[in-house]
């Protein structure tokens, strides 16, 4: 079996790229990762990824101020010339531009913490407990213009505990987090490389 060749982007710990990490080291994983690059050079998940033999690079926002074309060029660049064909965002902080968003439309995965169309943005455990929800959860979806609003891959959801504080709550949904996005990453390529199926 072939595995596609994946960037994955974070601007922090990226323990979402941990678990793309453990999965992509399964002989049976449908994808690789290409490049764990970041926007912060100073970003604790680029040590995590070379401490397990990844390609890494950083692309410091600051340097370019408000020039995000500029930047994302950069950035598109390095994800080109690492010859991947899937982005995962993983806790990358930046919003985007339609110009990184279009050249790599409906190649570009990201997972969000809360059961969209609920919650886009920040701050989604507080406002799901502000609102007294039942319960919350996590999304990964297609990446579009807008914020959080691409299509819907795969969802998992938790329930809210009486006691729970955001933090709390925060816990247990990257515990799904962690589970949801290498499953539907693997599932969105499966789909779309029907022949790289293992056997």
């Amino acid at each position: 079996m072939s595995k596609t060749p994946i960037a994955v982007l974070i601007s922090g710990r990226g323990s979402n790229m941990e678990a793309l990490i453990e999965a992509c080291a399964d002989p049976g994983y449908p994808a690789r990762i290409a490049l764990v690059l970041s926007n912060n050079p100073e970003a604790p998940g680029l040590e995590t990824a070379r401490r397990a033999g990844l390609a890494v690079h950083a692309i410091d926002h600051r340097p370019f101020a408000r020039d995000r074309a500029a930047h994302e060029a950069a950035v598109d660049a390095a994800l080109q010339q690492a010859g991947a064909e899937i982005v995962c965002l993983a806790g990358y902080m930046r919003v985007l531009t339609p110009f990184l968003v279009s050249r790599w439309a409906g190649r570009m995965l990201n997972i969000h913490p809360s059961l969209l169309p609920a919650y886009p943005g920040l701050d989604t455990h507080a406002r799901a407990l502000a609102s007294g929800d039942s319960h919350h959860g996590c999304t990964v979806h297609l990446v579009t213009d807008g914020v959080d609003e691409g299509p819907v891959l795969a969802q998992a959801r938790v329930d809210i505990l009486p006691d729970d504080t955001a933090e709390t709550l925060a816990g247990r949904v990257l515990a799904e987090e962690h589970r949801l996005y290498p499953e539907a990453l693997a599932t969105f390529l499966r789909d779309r490389n029907p022949h790289d199926v293992a056997p």
